[in-house]
């Protein structure tokens, strides 16, 4: 299970388990090895463990450095995949939604270590998936947004009914363009909810090329999130 701490990759878990076609052996993440916080999330360590803790299941950590490149990101996503793949991993849970050209790349990618891509909530309407993930008993935070979208007033808010009707008409729902991600801290697979504080809310810049060559920049705000007991 691709696991970002979020509500889709949360919301994909749950539905693998409502189906029983397969069955989950670990939770595979991607953090930031300077910091130690999920990427593009920016959710501490602390609180990942916490939720594989509620979860009951084991965790997989692939540390990637602050400025990876996509060909060091791949080859240690490989060496993350390849002791998996010879333990009896045969597939790739992930929770993206409708973004064709991702799932196309991850299809891809797998392929190299025979592994078959998982999308349980694929094509389904972004609004619906929340009132499924609602009714459920899911609970989450938004921790991350970019500033290309939004405004820093919707980080650390809590993703409810006002969160999306506050949210600007080109903005998914979701969030499947990457306008915002989420921490979940409450779901009906936790053996109890977590405890948390929100810090403060604080304002980077990234650059990057495009595959243009052309250099772009852009900004994100972070609430921070401290964990309460364990």
């Amino acid at each position: 299970m691709n696991w970002s701490g979020g509500k889709d990759s949360a919301l994909a878990l749950w539905q693998v388990q409502q189906s029983g076609q397969y069955q989950v052996e670990t939770l595979l993440t991607t953090l930031n090895a300077a910091n130690r916080r999920i990427s593009m999330h920016g959710v501490p360590e602390a609180l990942l463990d916490a939720q594989a803790r509620r979860i009951g299941l084991p965790q997989t950590k692939l540390f990637l450095p602050e400025d990876s490149s996509m060909a060091s990101y791949q080859e240690q996503m490989g060496l993350a995949l390849a002791p998996l793949v010879e333990t009896g991993i045969t597939h790739a849970v992930f929770g993206d939604i409708f973004l064709d050209d991702l799932r196309q790349w991850r299809e891809l990618q797998l392929a190299r270590w025979a592994l078959t891509a998982v999308f349980p909530l694929w094509q389904q309407s972004s609004l619906q998936l929340l009132e499924t993930f609602w009714a459920a008993g899911f609970r989450t935070v938004v921790v991350s947004v970019n500033s290309q979208y939004l405004d820093a007033s919707f980080c650390g808010r809590v993703l409810d009914r006002l969160f999306v009707s506050d949210l600007p008409p080109a903005v998914d729902p979701c969030g499947e363009n990457g306008e915002f991600h989420t921490f979940v801290y409450q779901a009906p697979y936790f053996s109890e909810p977590i405890r948390f504080q929100t810090g403060e809310t604080v304002e980077k810049h990234y650059t990057y090329q495009t595959d243009t060559g052309a250099e772009q920049r852009s900004t994100y705000y972070f609430t921070d999130l401290h964990l309460i007991g364990h």
